[in-house]
């Protein structure tokens, strides 16, 4: 049985400095370090928080510069594409009117050429006739 006399006193004192021990070289250092072990890992946790924020903030930036870019090579392919356009209808008139000179001054060549040879054939067409009329009656036309 449990006797209540002056070892219990002594005893509950022997807890008390345990006690006060423990907490001094125990307790408060083990309690210190799990404080800054807190304080670091809520600070590390900050500073994710913020580079992440920091990279989606980035993330959107460039997502809009990329998205800039684009609109603008669109505009400057659209435009190119409009002057090439341009140029091209340029050329193609020039071409045409080139062709169209070229036909009419090879449409004048045959026209004169075919003048000379139709010249040409009717004289000897005339000279031919009399040889065969001259053939066929035996005697010279005059």
């Amino acid at each position: 049985m449990i006797s209540l006399d002056w070892t219990l006193g002594l005893q509950f004192l022997n807890f008390i400095i345990l006690l006060v021990v423990l907490n001094k070289l125990l307790y408060r250092p083990l309690l210190k370090v799990m404080a800054e072990r807190r304080e670091t890992i809520s600070g590390g946790h900050a500073r994710a928080k913020d580079l992440e924020a920091d990279i989606d903030d980035k993330m959107q930036r460039y997502q809009q510069q990329l998205s800039d870019a684009k609109g603008q090579a669109n505009s400057e392919r659209n435009e190119l594409k409009k002057a090439a356009g341009v140029e091209e209808a340029a050329i193609l008139s020039e071409a045409n009117g080139k062709a169209t000179t070229r036909l009419q001054a090879i449409k004048s060549q045959v026209a004169d050429e075919a003048d000379a040879a139709s010249k040409t054939l009717k004289s000897e067409a005339e000279a031919l006739a009399q040889q065969i009329a001259t053939k066929i009656l035996g005697r010279d036309l005059a």
